[in-house]
């Protein structure tokens, strides 16, 4: 078989970034996502785009479609979305490997009906009840909360990694809690705030403010070492409750029928993108791991994940939702 002179195999080389440019759509992407401006797949989607500017000249759209946990937005791209590279979702946990086994009758199959694209980001929970809470520490809570007729633990939506966070707290303390279910971590955070419930899981990144305001306490962290965010904060490994180590994860996946190389040039302008100092340092700032994982990696991530979360939803007895 003949060789190629190395100047013919470099000069091949340097037109595959045009190559993957142009056989992009010259239309925007819509990066459709299931939560409200302002929430952490939000913020993920928003400073990705900026930093896909310069990779997609077109420009990017991030479209909000709140509701069901996730589950509108990922409806629409799996039925509706032409699979002509202009619109992928950015998923979470929650969507991608949660929802199969948490609802009876999903609108959607993450196996089927979506391919990986990328991960992007991922971000630890913090355990955080009222100030009012006369508890100082996460034993000191289990105490207290043991004491009470009931206690009512805010998530972001039914099956959701809030809501789980909370289940398997519960259930492994022995905790008479009640799940209420807000719209978003934001509504739900309010609501202890406020006192009316007294625990919830939320974003590292969401719930640190208030924290150091001294507006709400933070008693546990969810991933295996410390927040940078929340140093004085224990991780649940330090306090001997390893069940309750988990986290968000957030990535790009495209319709099912999405040809393989627009996946591909897809992926290496996200990948790129997430390389960047900058971005990096935004992501990071807001209290976001870049992960930068490609489809391959990511779709083994959302299968071990789904894998993971089905034996954690029959360990906790939930009832699949209608």
């Amino acid at each position: 078989m003949p060789v190629l002179p190395r100047r013919a195999v470099l000069a091949g080389a340097s037109l595959l970034p045009f190559a993957a440019r142009a056989a992009l759509p010259d239309r925007p992407l819509r990066i459709v996502l299931g939560f409200p401006p302002g929430s952490g797949p939000d913020v993920v989607a928003r400073l990705l785009a900026d930093g896909l500017k310069g990779a997609l000249p077109a420009g990017v759209v991030v479209d909000n479609r709140p509701g069901a946990a996730g589950a509108i937005a990922a409806q629409e791209v799996a039925r509706t979305a032409t699979p002509d590279g202009t619109t992928l979702l950015l998923g979470e946990v929650g969507q991608l490997a949660m929802a199969p086994s948490t609802y009876a009758r999903l609108s959607y199959d993450p196996a089927r009906d979506f391919a990986p694209v990328a991960e992007v980001a991922a971000v630890d929970f913090a355990f955080v009840v009222p100030a009012s809470v006369p508890a100082g520490n996460f034993a000191a809570y289990l105490a207290w909360a043991k004491a009470q007729p009931s206690v009512f633990m805010g998530t972001f939506g039914a099956g959701t990694p809030g809501h789980f966070g909370a289940a398997i707290l519960a259930a492994g303390a022995g905790l008479k809690a009640e799940a209420v279910h807000f719209r978003s971590t934001g509504d739900a955070m309010t609501a202890v705030l406020g006192g009316s419930v007294q625990g919830m899981f939320g974003t590292v990144a969401l719930v640190a403010p208030q924290v150091r305001d001294g507006r709400l306490k933070a008693l546990a962290v969810t991933g295996p070492e410390r927040s940078v965010l929340l140093p004085d904060v224990p991780s649940v490994l330090e306090l001997g409750q390893p069940d309750l180590a988990f986290d968000a994860w957030f990535g790009l996946v495209a319709p099912a029928a999405t040809p393989v190389p627009l996946r591909g040039e897809l992926e290496a302008a996200v990948l790129r993108a997430l390389a960047e100092p900058a971005l990096r340092a935004r992501m990071q700032e807001a209290g976001f791991r870049v992960a930068a994982k490609g489809q391959e990696a990511f779709g083994t991530l959302m299968r071990e994940e789904t894998a993971r979360w089905a034996g954690v939803v029959k360990a906790t007895g939930f009832r699949a939702i209608e």
